[in-house]
Parts: structure tokens; C-alpha cells; sequence
């Protein structure tokens, strides 16, 4: 029996995104550079803009990332002034991260969605059906994963 053809990368939906992901890395990272973060320490810092004073673990859960991932992140930021780490005062297994005001300041300044505008030269509605449609990916991976009990 011959063997089945394989897709070329271009067909293959892994390859798609992989691929696009690089490219939208590349597009950030002058910018991110400026910063003086990471692609990965603003993912963290974008978890506390959208709620400040979270524990660790829900930093991480919000990332789907492991809490041990995220503790460097967490504590690279801090050295450079953009967070705070605390005891959970009513639990003390909990770390809590919180905004300084130069984290706060930094959100102005992570303009990534106009760079993205930019370098794809999509409009922002293509942009916005295309993330819509990767996020319905997600939500239908997750179900196969929940009815198979993963």
C-alpha cells in the first residue's frame, strides 16, 4: 500500500500558526526592545493591566502556564521596577503581584496592536475576525479535551 502524501507545510494549520507567530514576534520585538521586556514579561504584565493584585497561580492560569514558568518573569519585572510581590496576607502560600506606577505607565507605552495594524497591513476588522476565529479554535480544542477527559 503506498504511503499518504504529506500536506505541504503551507496546508498544515500547525505550520500556519507557528509561522505566524514568528512574523508577529519579529513585527514586536523593536519595540519590545525599547521597553526593555519580553514578549513573555509583557503577557504577564498585560494579566495585571487587565486586573491588578493577582496571586501567581492565577497569573498563570491566565497564560496556561505553569506557576514555576512564570515566577522568573515575575521577578525580572520586579527587579526593574514594574511590579511588586507580597504575601497574601489572609494566605501566606500566596504571592500576590501587583503594578507599580512604572507598570501602570508601561501599558501607554506597549502600543503593540498598532504595530501588528502595521506590519500586516490588515484592517483592524480582519484582524479582529482573524483572532476571533483562532480564539473559536481554542475553545473547540478545549471541548475535545474536556469530552475526552484531558
Amino acid at each position: 500500500m503506498p504511503k499518504p502524501k504529506t500536506a505541504a507545510l503551507e496546508d498544515q494549520l500547525c505550520f500556519s500558526l507557528y509561522r505566524a507567530n514568528l512574523e508577529i514576534g519579529r513585527a514586536y520585538q523593536p519595540l519590545l526592545d525599547s521597553l526593555g521586556i519580553t514578549y513573555p514579561q509583557f503577557l504577564v504584565l498585560n494579566t495585571l493591566w487587565e486586573k491588578d493584585r493577582r496571586p501567581v497561580g492565577e497569573i498563570a492560569e491566565r497564560l496556561t502556564l505553569e506557576s514555576s514558568n512564570i515566577t522568573p518573569l515575575i521577578k525580572r519585572l520586579e527587579a526593574a521596577g514594574f511590579l511588586t510581590r507580597q504575601r497574601n496576607p489572609a494566605d501566606d502560600r500566596q504571592v500576590l503581584v501587583s503594578l507599580t506606577d512604572s507598570g501602570r505607565a508601561m501599558e501607554k507605552r506597549c502600543t503593540l496592536g498598532e504595530v501588528m495594524l502595521s506590519a500586516s497591513g490588515m484592517e483592524l476588522a480582519q484582524l479582529l475576525s482573524l483572532n476571533d476565529a483562532i480564539q473559536g479554535l481554542l475553545r473547540s480544542i478545549d471541548g475535545a479535551k474536556e469530552s475526552h477527559g484531558r
